[in-house]
């Protein structure tokens, strides 16, 4: 006798229930959607860059900045080391290649100057030749700070995405130094090369007594470094201005908590910061010991501001003023809340994609699909008379619960996934193709109608798990695999494998075993 649970038949309404749920609000314009409560769904599957328009920007990180950065930190280490009691007498502290060398004056400091190195840079390798000593990071060590670099890198550029509003950016790493920006929906890239092109590395300075100049090539005293001003920061004489900033950083950027545009009392635009505790700490110190004195704001080698302390400032918050615009505040303000990048970023390949070109994509993939759909439809029919019907309903279905899929999950859906539905439609069907023909051949051995069908299902079932297990593995592999279009194929491609499963299994017997319920047929209808 043909069996189907009543927990079978429950599960079965459940789930078409809430895919008709999920995928109903892509039908609906996105007036009526605005106007649903936020409890039921209402979101439309995310369309990609293929189906919507917009921005394509492949990055390039300079991870050997990161490097050097290391380095310069790791010399610093090894000079402050080598000043603690008993000193050590060096010279020629140096960056080479991946690491660092240092001759010791006399042969007596060789072995204790080892043991300080390799207390400094621990698990890195030391050499020795003579008096010089090496100090070089090892093949591990640069990998792991190589993606390190990489993987902050990408989170603050999808923050610096998000602050834009942006929907749904797609953010890759390629390769060993590239990141893979797709923005759908953004047609203009100016902006967005500002947000992402910029490092936002900021960081507060004291001037020296002579403040500023607009000789580039002055030579100023130890431990000064020349900075030039904003590029429209210029004298009297139209010259740009360069300021003489000492080269301690007070305070860094990286303390920041907060940084939002605003107004001040003089109508200007202006960047409101706030400091975390430690940052306030030393910003309250800095300005308490310095009142009256120049303060310069240093961004991305630019000197942004200069102004005077006028009093000192211990509550952790602060302005930064210039000659903004509204939105040059926004993006600054934007750039600082979403921190700094470790290294520069270059644009080295930019693309947009217009919106009718998707358009044209999504009319013929629907097109695709309906063909697709009418000739499944007409060969199931011919080939299985009502059997064939009810798998036209499960169908149906499946592509019901594939956009309810995309919905819920909020995956995007490209080019290359309405093609993996389009193959979908053609796999939906195989399952119960198989299992129609194995009903054939149990009613040519003689058995009754209910018998083939219940022999049929239990027959067939091991043979539609190993097919459909096997794509499936392939789709995963696609996934994690592959990137861009081929993951954009492979999501719908699992998602399609897993509802037409559910269509097969449970949907196409529920109607079949009902049916057979009712009529109590001599014969099937296949």
């Amino acid at each position: 006798m043909v069996r189907f649970p009543t927990w079978k038949i429950i599960l079965v309404f459940i789930v078409a229930f809430f895919g008709l749920a999920f995928a109903v609000p892509n039908m609906l314009p996105s007036g009526v959607l605005k106007q649903i409560p936020n409890w039921l769904p209402h979101k439309h599957m995310n369309l990609g860059l293929d189906l919507r328009g917009g921005a394509h920007l492949l990055l390039e990180a300079e991870i050997n900045v990161a490097v050097r950065e290391s380095l310069g930190s790791l010399r610093q280490g090894v000079r402050d080391e080598f000043r603690q009691k008993p000193r050590i007498l060096h010279r020629n502290l140096k960056v080479d290649g991946n690491g660092i060398t240092v001759e010791i004056v006399k042969d007596t400091d060789i072995e204790e100057a080892s043991k300080r190195l390799r207390r400094v840079g621990q698990g890195m390798n030391l050499d020795s030749n003579g008096k010089v000593l090496a100090l070089s990071m090892t093949e591990t060590q640069l990998r792991e700070r190589r993606n390190a670099v990489m993987e902050q890198a990408m989170e603050i550029v999808r923050r610096r995405l998000d602050e834009t509003g942006l929907s749904e950016p797609s953010i890759q790493r390629q390769g060993s130094n590239r990141i893979l920006v797709q923005a759908p929906g953004f047609s203009d890239t100016t902006e967005l090369k500002k947000v992402l092109g910029q490092t936002a590395k900021m960081t507060f300075h004291l001037l020296a007594p002579e403040v500023a100049t607009t000789n580039a090539k002055e030579r100023p005293g130890p431990g000064i470094l020349i900075i030039p001003g904003v590029q429209k920061e210029q004298n009297d004489n139209g010259k740009r201005l360069y300021y003489l900033v000492k080269k301690r950083v007070e305070v860094s950027g990286e303390n920041l908590v907060d940084a939002q545009p605003s107004v001040d009392q003089n109508n200007r635009n202006v960047v409101s910061f706030r400091f975390d505790a430690v940052g306030a700490r030393k910003f309250g110190n800095v300005t308490r010991r310095n009142v009256n004195k120049p303060f310069a704001i240093v961004l991305d080698g630019e000197v942004i501001t200069a102004p005077v302390i006028q009093e000192p400032i211990l509550g952790g918050n602060g302005q930064i003023s210039g000659t903004f615009t509204p939105q040059e505040s926004k993006r600054l303000a934007l750039l600082l809340r979403s921190g700094a990048l470790p290294v520069p970023l270059e644009i080295i390949e930019e693309r947009t994609v217009g919106p009718g070109l998707g358009a044209d994509s999504i009319a013929a993939g629907k097109i695709a699909s309906i063909f697709g759909l009418v000739a499944v439809i007409v060969f199931m029919a011919l080939a299985y008379g009502l059997f064939g019907l009810m798998a036209v309903v499960a169908l149906v279905l499946n592509l019901i619960l594939i956009a309810a899929a995309l919905s819920m999950l909020q995956a995007t859906l490209t080019l290359p996934g309405i093609a993996g539905i389009v193959l979908t439609i053609g796999m939906a069907v195989d399952a119960n193709v198989l299992v129609f023909e194995r009903i054939r051949e149990e009613v040519r051995s003689g058995r009754t109608p209910i018998s083939a069908v219940d022999s049929g299902y239990q027959r067939a079932f091991s043979t539609i798990i190993d097919a459909n297990l096997t794509t499936f593995i392939a789709a995963l592999l696609l996934y994690m695999f592959g990137s861009g279009p081929v993951k954009g194929f492979a999501v719908t491609l699992g998602i399609g494998i897993c509802t037409s499963m559910f269509s097969a299994i449970m949907v196409t017997r529920l109607m079949v075993v009902t049916w057979l319920r009712q009529k109590r047929p001599n014969s099937l209808p296949l």
